[in-house]
């Protein structure tokens, strides 16, 4: 089952995320959910929860 982590405010940073996540080896998604403010869900299988926020925080204070 997939677990959203995370409500990107733009295409742009959701695929950076997206990106990030998968260069960590981790299966990630990305859906929008609102295309009139542009806003991404992004999703990853609900094992990895935990692991990905840890690598998440990471790459949102480096940003």
């Amino acid at each position: 089952m997939w677990t959203v982590i995370y409500i990107a405010p733009t295409a742009k940073i959701a695929d950076r995320i997206k990106q990030r996540l998968t260069e960590e080896g981790f299966l990630v998604q990305a859906r929008p959910i609102n295309m009139t403010k542009n806003q991404f869900e992004i999703l990853v299988p609900e094992g990895e929860v935990e692991e990905v926020q840890e690598v998440l925080n990471s790459i949102l204070h480096r940003t």
